[in-house]
């Protein structure tokens, strides 16, 4: 069974709970690293535990949630390895896997709903890095050069 970590502060509590049964529905096994309520919290050190986890390869991918998404992406992504992309839409979630082989996703709870960020995070699990087809090899270079920096 795939893991996937997910955190949050308090500002993205509400959708963390509501991704995390909606992980565990489609069977992903969910490892959750808090925030426990919607008391304030700081996003950094949640996006830095979840990013750890990924990067550590205790779990294959991570979701994190703050306020916008900004915050915590931010964090996620001081963590070497880490490739953590805010998406506000499909489009976006399937364009960071296909070109960016994200391995995290940032999403606000202000900012998408329960359903939208469901859709969100489907397509973003599903879809894989496309590079792995492609003769050129363009998207790995450019993989590879951030996990270089």
């Amino acid at each position: 069974m795939t893991k996937i970590a997910i955190a949050s502060d308090h500002g993205g509590y509400a959708l963390k709970e509501a991704l995390k049964e909606h992980l565990t529905r489609r069977g992903f096994e969910v490892i959750d690293l808090g925030a426990d309520s919607d008391a304030p919290a700081d996003y950094p050190a949640y996006g830095k535990r979840c990013a750890e986890m990924v990067a550590s390869g205790e779990a294959a991918r991570g979701v994190v949630c703050c306020g916008t998404g900004i915050g915590i992406s931010i964090a996620a992504n001081k963590t070497k390895g880490i490739r953590c992309a805010l998406c506000t839409d499909t489009r976006m979630a399937e364009l960071a896997r296909k070109h960016n082989d994200a391995n995290m996703l940032a999403l606000g709870g202000r900012i998408v709903g329960a359903r939208e960020a469901a859709e969100i995070v489907d397509v973003w699990l599903d879809t894989e890095f496309e590079d792995e087809n492609r003769l050129d090899g363009r998207h790995r270079q450019r993989v590879a050069s951030l996990n270089a920096m």
